[in-house]
């Protein structure tokens, strides 16, 4: 018990006691109060009730009070507990034992009181009961008391005790007895003398006056033996006047308790110190009690009375039969208790009273008269064998009496009971004949050594009598009776017979329940019980019969080589090793094997360990049949082979005890097939030099035909046959059984072919010419067949098909390469076992099964071929024309849908090709990658419910790893690396979300292979990481999660990749970001995405140099337009942020990612792209104005609309805008200005040359989409002053302007009249002169026609003139 239990039962305790206490305490304090109250009235109640009670002395009347006042809370507790249920009554109790303590120091008091309330008028029965309680504990207590006070108490009680009017006297009556008895301990005479006073002769006493003195007798044996007589004289004279039940009953009691106190005194008589009386003045006194009751009370109709009867005839049996002439006399009322048999009652008791007859009758050897045989034996027989009635409750029980009954009959009557029973087995009925059969056996088995030896030959004669009875229970009960007679040292009187119906029933069983019948479940349900019987009688006859017939021993041996019912084959193995034992050490040899040497008859020692063996592959079948057969081995070594008996008695216990070690639960079957072949080749390692293992193989073969396919026990059979074909000597015996192998199996039956597959392979590993030589011979043989398609003509049960046996010729084949020795293998794999397998398939229809059988020939082949350490000058000549094929094969197949593992099986081959030489070139290797690529990725995902397509899927995703991870393998550098990313790219760009999350997984599934390879040391390619971050960054905001995630560890790869090249300083903080990021690309929430990638981007930016980021927005640019609006946005979102954290350090690329974006710009339909473009491009201006202002005025004119939304962008931002004015002024003014040198980059860009045109278009542009209302007051003089030179220039002479020259070399039509310097300096100005608003001003231009002077360079300076003056 815990500490806590302890503490927990001490409260409980604790609080009992308290709460007694305080009970007591409140009882106490109840009792004084009522006292108190009382005192007045005392006088008055013990006046009123002197008459019923006699005189007391007035000291006595504050105990009377008080025992009141208990007895009322006990009446009140009571009928409290009579409502509620039965508890704990704490107050009932403590009353109770107050009144008891009282008692120990006032004794006499207390008793009268108690005595006065019982005479109190009009006293309830329940408090009678109450003080008759509390009076047996005071007595019980207090020993002898006061003889005024006992004898008043006597008369009281025996008043009560005879008053039964109704059921609550009868309970007063039964406390009011037990108060007699208890006072009886100390007090004998007084009592005796009041019971005798009512106990008078020929006179009917009443019935507690009887019971009471029964129990009178129990508790004072010697004190009662002087009245036992008198009592037992008495109550028979009442007999004749005892006609109710209940006094009869009380008769039949008290007889049995006086009957079995005399055998207690007659046990006991040396103790005695009263007269006695003699057993046999006893017995007398008894008799004609016993004749009384059996001939009129056992006749009543009341079943109690019987049953009264029938309990009492024990005890006085045991008086009476000791007694020579009684006995006589008691065997005459035997007919009339088996009378009894027929009424009601329970049988069991009658049954007890004829066993103690008929056993006193053996042990005497007074038999029962002959003449009462008969009717004896056939009551007690019908008893045995009808179905007892479903009121008795103790059939079980009485037919354990019966046996006994039976058995003391054998004793005394052999030969009249044994033809009694010979005469019920001609009945024929079933229940009569197993009855009388399970009699039989349990007189063999009885421990008597009185039984008499013609006892058991009688009984084997009935026994013999019935062996034609086929029916179960009655098969049973004979296998029973045969078992019992070898347990109880009979063995000789079952020889022949006994061991030959054994037999008999052992096949017999085992033939109904291997072939048994549907919907016979009750009889096959017998039929396992008799099975089961059978093998319990074969264990105890082989374990206890001596001298065991040859006969016998083979008939099992033949059971375990034949037999198909395997659940018997433990207790026969058991049973045989039990009488190798006996034979092998000599305990009980027949004279037949005297003269052998430790050895037993046996059926072949080949087929009998090829049996063994292959059962048990399955050792814990049939109740763990392992252990028990290899015992059996073990025992049988010197008769199996004496060669191998040294090596069993070491290798078997090892065997024993792995399976002891383990259940059929935690055993592992291939570690326990390992186990068996080694013990198989270690013992033919024994025989070397024999043909022992050719005929092993013999019978292993034999053993196909008798075993289910498939079964553990037929794989493992055709295994072992595989390595026993190996060690054989003679080749042309071995060719012999593998081609009637060949021949004899069925090859639609995917398990006897797969086993005929490995057999052969196993067989190679040391007969590998002797193998090709049967396959050859066998393709031969069947090619007539072959060509006339009747290959069924070999086989009239299983006719073959010829792709099936073209299937199962392939894969023998490259089983044969897997098992075959190395170096035999390399001159043989080519030709003929490549050679072959490539005829069978192309001479084939190449269904889906020969495309399988294909595909798993060739990975067995080149695995085999590859695990040879030695390979560096051998080449698979075969590798072309397999490749051509498997390729073939994988573009036949469906794109859309996946019905077969045949992609999967070609990839797992075209890998395993892969590493062989010759090896495949670059460009044989990306063809393969993209023919792959393309089979797997474009196949649409599974639904969740189609388990089978889910599994076909995933085997074929693995087989595209490895056979990618192989070829990588060959091109493990930056350059094998860019042409896989190559590949995927389309994929990775694909529309369908399918093939985007197969092509990223793939790519994430390489790159992983790249990164942990020694290629990680190999730099990569200028470039080249900015291209492959610019393919997978858009996928970070791909509307399918798991795309997401697996760009970003395609990401994360990158980068550890970049990182280990470049020796970056990588932290923890910037690690710590990208898995916060990676979590956010996890949410469904499309903005949080796009921040969490953007968040990216500005994380990993810092990793790239200026190259590295014009590559990558390169490729971000590229990708534009390829997929969804996602993809484009994410695309522009990382082309910001790179251009906000990079832009200062990206002066010399400028021009790079301006022309990047400005290339595919115009093919940018959505607004919001556009101008997320347009921004960076504004970004970069910022920075890098000079750059950003020549590239942008070396684009062609006419202006595109990309282009010219990019100046509509500049000229929103207006301070921006005027900057850009400003610079576009300074441009025109250089051309017409000194030529001086550039003193910095920004002054290369600014002095490079950009055409007039080009610029004078600008400011047009600018000037137009500024706001209106801006005059421009800072830029208007200049800029005028700017234009008019311009203009100035323009008249002079010159060659066409690079703009035409550009022209001309893109467009056939002409360049518009309008772009020509002359008008567009002449709008621009004009729309310079509009922002002053000053109509005046304009009225003079117009009317002077100053435009017009501007443009004719004969008028040019009169219009400058005229424009000034105005």
């Amino acid at each position: 018990m815990c500490i806590g239990q302890r503490a927990k039962l001490f409260l409980v305790v604790s609080f009992c006691l308290i709460q007694k206490r305080t009970l007591r305490k409140e009882l106490e304090e109840e009792m004084t109060e009522a006292v108190t109250e009382a005192a007045v009235d005392v006088s008055e109640e013990v006046s009123e009730e002197r008459d019923d009670l006699g005189t007391f002395e007035s000291d006595d009347s504050g105990t009377f009070q008080q025992v009141m006042n208990l007895l009322d809370i006990i009446d009140s507790e009571s009928a409290k507990t009579d409502t509620t249920g039965a508890g704990l009554d704490m107050r009932k109790t403590l009353a109770s034992v107050i009144i008891t303590e009282k008692a120990t120091t006032e004794p006499s008091v207390v008793i009268n009181t108690l005595i006065r309330c019982l005479q109190v008028s009009e006293i309830s029965t329940r408090r009678k009961v109450n003080i008759y309680n509390i009076l047996q504990e005071i007595i019980q207590q207090e020993g002898e008391l006061e003889e005024q006070c006992v004898q008043r108490l006597v008369a009281i009680a025996s008043k009560e005790m005879r008053e039964i009017p109704e059921m609550e006297g009868y309970m007063k009556a039964e406390v009011a007895s037990d108060t007699l008895v208890a006072l009886s301990r100390n007090h004998f005479s007084l009592v005796m003398y009041e019971l005798q006073h009512h106990l008078k002769p020929l006179n009917l006493t009443d019935e507690f006056v009887i019971i009471t003195l029964a129990k009178l007798a129990n508790g004072n044996v010697f004190e009662f033996m002087p009245y036992m007589g008198i009592t037992l004289a008495t109550i028979f004279t009442m007999l004749r006047l005892a006609n109710e039940a209940k006094i009869r009953q009380a008769i039949c009691g008290a007889m049995e308790t006086f009957c079995e106190t005399v055998q207690f005194y007659l046990k006991h008589l040396e103790e005695s110190v009263y007269p006695v009386m003699t057993e046999e003045q006893f017995a007398l006194k008894v008799f004609p009690m016993y004749r009384y009751f059996v001939m009129v009370w056992l006749r009543h109709h009341n079943p109690e009375v019987k049953l009264g009867v029938i309990r009492s005839l024990k005890p006085m049996l045991g008086l009476l039969l000791p007694n020579d002439d009684l006995r006589e006399q008691v065997y005459d009322y035997i007919p009339l208790l088996l009378a009894e048999y027929q009424g009601g009652l329970e049988a069991l008791f009658i049954t007890q009273v004829l066993r103690q007859i008929l056993e006193v009758s053996v042990i005497t050897n007074t038999p029962v008269p002959q003449m009462q045989l008969h009717t004896i034996f056939t009551e007690l027989h019908v008893q045995v064998c009808n179905k007892a009635p479903a009121q008795h409750q103790y059939s079980s029980q009485n037919l354990m009496e019966m046996v006994h009954c039976f058995v003391a009959l054998a004793r005394s009557y052999p030969k009249e009971l044994m033809k009694f029973f010979f005469s019920q087995m001609e009945t024929n009925k079933e229940a009569v004949r197993v009855g009388t059969l399970n009699l039989i056996r349990a007189i063999v088995s009885a421990d008597e050594p009185r039984m008499s030896i013609r006892a058991i030959y009688l009984a084997i004669r009935v026994v013999k009598n019935t062996i034609s009875d086929t029916r179960s229970k009655v098969r049973m009960a004979i296998l029973r009776i045969i078992g019992q007679l070898a347990l109880s040292g009979y063995q000789e009187r079952i020889k022949g017979w006994g061991l030959k119906y054994v037999s008999v029933q052992l096949t017999l069983s085992t033939y109904k329940l291997t072939n048994r019948r549907d919907n016979f479940y009750q009889r096959d349900l017998e039929e396992r019980m008799v099975h089961k019987v059978t093998m319990d009688t074969v264990k105890i006859i082989t374990s206890s019969v001596s001298g065991m017939t040859n006969e016998f021993w083979v008939r099992l041996l033949c059971y375990i080589m034949e037999t198909d019912y395997m659940e018997a084959l433990t207790p026969i193995c058991i049973s045989l090793t039990n009488l190798a034992e006996h034979q092998l050490h000599g305990q009980d040899v027949d004279v037949s094997m005297a003269g052998k040497s430790r050895q037993v008859d046996l059926p072949a020692p080949q087929k009998l360990l090829a049996r063994l063996l292959v059962l048990m592959s399955s050792p814990y079948k049939g109740e763990g049949r392992g252990i028990a057969m290899l015992n059996l081995l073990r025992t049988l070594s010197q008769s199996i082979a004496p060669s191998m008996a040294n090596m069993w008695e070491l290798e078997i216990p090892l065997l024993v005890r792995y399976l002891e070690e383990h259940t059929e639960f935690t055993w592992d079957q291939k570690a326990w097939e390992d186990k068996l072949i080694q013990f198989l080749r270690n013992s033919l390692k024994k025989t070397r030099g024999s043909t022992w293992s050719l005929r092993l193989s013999k019978e292993l073969n034999n053993q196909i035909a008798s075993f289910d396919s498939p079964s553990l026990e037929k794989g493992f059979l055709y295994r072992a046959l595989g390595f026993t074909l190996a060690t054989g000597l003679e080749a042309s015996k071995v060719e012999v059984l593998l081609l009637e192998l060949l021949y004899k199996t069925d090859y639609s039956n995917d398990f006897d072919s797969e086993g005929v597959i490995l057999c052969f392979g196993l067989c190679a590993r040391g007969q590998v010419k002797t193998v090709l030589n049967v396959l050859h011979d066998f393709e031969e043989r069947i090619q007539e067949s072959e060509q006339s398609w009747q290959i069924s003509a070999w086989r009239k049960d299983h006719p073959w098909r010829r792709e099936t046996v073209k299937s199962a010729l392939m894969v023998m084949y490259s089983c044969v390469a897997s098992y075959c020795h190395p170096q035999l293998l390399l001159n043989l794999v080519d030709s003929p076992i490549t050679a072959k397998i490539i005829h069978h398939y192309v001479s084939s229809c190449q269904d889906i099964c020969l495309k399988m059988a294909f595909m798993k020939s060739v990975v067995q082949v080149t695995k085999a071929i590859n695990n040879i350490k030695d390979l560096e000058d051998f080449h698979f000549a075969q590798k072309t024309t397999l490749t051509s094929i498997i390729v073939a094969v994988i573009e036949a197949e469906l794109t859309d849908n996946l019905v077969s593992p045949v992609r999967a099986l070609a990839m797992e081959a075209l890998s395993h090709l892969s590493k062989l030489k010759p090896f495949y070139s670059t460009e044989e290797n990306s063809e393969l990658m993209d023919i792959s690529i393309h089979s797997i990725i474009s196949l649409q995902l599974p639904g969740e419910d189609n388990e089978s397509i889910k599994t076909l899927y995933a085997n074929a995703l693995s087989s595209l790893e490895r056979l990618m991870d192989s070829l990588l393998q060959r091109q493990l550098d930056p350059r094998g690396l860019q042409e896989m990313v190559q590949l995927l790219e389309k994929w990775i760009l694909s529309e369908k979300e399918w093939e985007r999350e197969k092509a990223m997984n793939l790519h994430l599934y390489l790159m992983r292979i790249y990164v942990q390879s020694t290629a990680v040391c190999i730099p990569l390619k200028l470039g080249q990481f900015g291209t492959m971050v610019g393919l997978i960054a858009p996928c970070t905001c791909d509307a399918h999660q798991r795309t997401r995630m697996a760009s970003m560890n395609v990401l994360s790869s990158l980068l550890d990749l970049h990182a280990s090249q470049i020796c970056s300083l990588w932290g923890p903080s910037k690690e710590k970001e990208l898995e916060k990021c990676k979590g956010d690309l996890q949410s469904t929430d499309m903005e949080k995405i796009f921040r969490a990638s953007s968040r990216i981007a500005k994380v990993v930016c810092t990793e790239f140099n200026c190259d590295e980021v014009v590559s990558l927005i390169q490729k971000l640019c590229e990708n534009i337009g390829a997929m969804d609006l996602q993809h484009d946005k994410a695309s522009v979102t990382w082309i910001g942020s790179f251009l906000q954290m990079r832009a200062k350090e990206l002066e010399d690329k400028v021009a790079e990612i301006l022309s990047a974006i400005l290339v595919h710009l115009p093919v940018v339909d959505h607004p919001e792209v556009r101008h997320l473009l347009i921004e960076g491009i504004l970004l970069l201006a910022h920075h890098h104005q000079e750059t950003i202002l020549t590239s942008l005025l070396r684009q062609p004119l006419p202006m595109e609309s990309h282009l010219a939304e990019v100046w509509l962008a500049v000229s929103e931002n207006v301070p921006f805008a005027r900057t850009m004015l400003h610079s576009l002024m300074g441009r025109l003014q250089s051309r017409l200005s000194p030529r001086v040198s550039a003193t910095s980059k920004a002054d290369i860009w600014r002095l490079a040359a950009v055409d007039p045109l080009m610029t004078l278009c600008t400011i047009h542009l600018l000037i137009q989409k500024l706001d209106e209302n801006d005059k421009l007051p800072d830029f208007l003089p200049d800029l005028i002053y700017t234009l008019l030179l311009q203009l100035g220039s323009s008249h002079r002479p010159e060659t066409a302007p690079p703009v035409l020259k550009m022209w001309k070399l893109v467009h056939t039509a002409p360049l518009s009249e309008e772009m020509n310097l002359q008008r567009v300096t002449i709008k621009s100005m004009q729309l310079l002169f509009k922002r002053v608003k000053s109509q005046h001003l304009a009225r003079a231009l117009d009317e002077q026609a100053v435009w017009d002077l501007l443009q004719d360079g004969g008028t040019f300076l009169e219009g400058v003139s005229l424009l000034a003056s105005s």
